[in-house]
């Protein structure tokens, strides 16, 4: 029988949760150590000990459990039903994951994750995939039961998560323990206005020069490349190899990936349907005070989807966490037409989101940050060398 949080908590306090006492602002994006306060305040509980590694400057790792659901489609539970409700309803099997098992390009699977949730009420969450899961072209949500919405917790929110995914590119292989996606923890409703943005950028230089502010700071797509090479990002391979994804530098690039070189026009044309990495022309900064995340663009300006991983950490960038400004790299992919990209074209928008206070450890201090100091870069399952 499933338990639920009162059973699981007999003895919760009730009182203000260690997470908001002697926090800077009442509210903001939990850091690290408040993440961790409400792990020891059983606000996040887990089916296994929660690993120390997966607790992040400001968002904590999610792992898949020991199963994984075959499913007819994508669903959203709707307030009537909970997800396993909706999994009886359309899964065509169970795929046991304890050993490992493959996900296949084109196919939609769910799996209880390892991690649950019995927030307060004024604590809320979001999802996002992990930044080598989006590099992958692997799409991943978190659906909550009774949920309207993928990758959003309702504040006060008790129950388990789950994870939707599907390989668009790649097929993977994945075991009880992966790490696909992450959770960032909200305490109220903190404003983030582009005066903020502003402000923030005067203060603390988020992009060298002139920052465009409007909805959040812009990123531009670079199409010149590298100096002495020209190479201006990848474009996946389909019907290649099977990617283990807890593999790290195991995977020659040639064999997944077409590199993309500049031309005389300083523009790529997105296929429909195929997966691009490409890289932002800004070098852009996040500092201990904040943490940013990529929202989805404007569908009104272009026929593609960028940046499936849109969280990024206090610290990226930083030149105190080692970091000298780091590009985003974008995940693109077209939708029904192709579609002309040209250098310098505004393809994304970061909004910066104030913490309740800084965390205790920035991105790329000594954490196993892989993207630290970032050029155009593929994900950390692909050789280097």
């Amino acid at each position: 029988m499933t338990k639920t949080a009162s059973d699981l908590f007999p003895d919760h306090d009730g009182v203000t949760p260690r997470a908001t006492r002697g926090a800077t602002h009442a509210t903001g994006i939990l850091p690290a150590h408040a993440i961790r306060a409400l792990v020891q305040d059983r606000e996040i509980w887990a089916t296994r000990e929660i690993d120390a590694d997966q607790v992040q400057p400001a968002s904590l790792d999610l792992r898949l459990g020991t199963t994984a659901y075959r499913l007819r489609a994508s669903f959203l539970p709707g307030p009537n039903s909970s997800v396993m409700d909706k999994v009886k309803e359309f899964a065509f099997h169970e795929i046991d994951l304890t050993e490992g098992a493959v996900l296949e390009t084109g196919c939609v699977y769910l799996v209880p994750l390892m991690e649950a949730l019995a927030l307060s009420e004024r604590t809320s969450a979001a999802a996002n995939p992990k930044s080598s899961t989006g590099r992958l072209d692997v799409f991943t949500r978190l659906i909550t039961d009774h949920g309207a919405e993928f990758d959003q917790v309702e504040a006060g929110y008790k129950g388990h998560l789950y994870l939707e995914i599907s390989p668009r590119t790649f097929s993977i292989l994945v075991r009880a323990g992966s790490r696909l996606s992450q959770i960032r923890f909200r305490r109220g409703q903190p404003s983030h206005s582009d005066a903020e943005t502003q402000r923030l950028h005067e203060r603390e230089k988020l992009v060298d020069g002139v920052a465009d502010i409007n909805g959040g700071l812009a990123l531009s797509v670079d199409l010149k490349g590298d100096a002495e090479t020209g190479l201006v990002g990848y474009r996946g391979k389909r019907h290649s190899g099977l990617i283990d994804v807890d593999l790290r530098d195991g995977y020659r690039v040639l064999d997944f990936w077409e590199p993309i070189y500049a031309n005389d026009g300083l523009n790529v044309v997105l296929d429909p349907n195929e997966f691009y990495i490409l890289a932002s022309c800004e070098a852009v900064h996040v500092p201990a005070s904040h943490a940013a995340e990529m929202v989805p663009y404007n569908p009104l300006v272009g026929e593609f989807r960028v940046h499936y991983a849109g969280f990024f950490d206090p610290g990226f960038g930083a030149r105190a966490a080692g970091g000298s400004g780091s590009r985003g790299v974008l995940e693109v992919r077209s939708h029904d037409v192709p579609f002309i990209l040209e250098h310098g074209q505004i393809i994304g928008r970061l909004i910066y989101e104030r913490l309740t206070d800084e965390p205790t450890e920035l991105y790329g201090q000594g954490i196993g940050s892989s993207y630290q100091k970032q050029g155009l870069k593929l994900s950390k399952h692909f050789k280097t060398d």
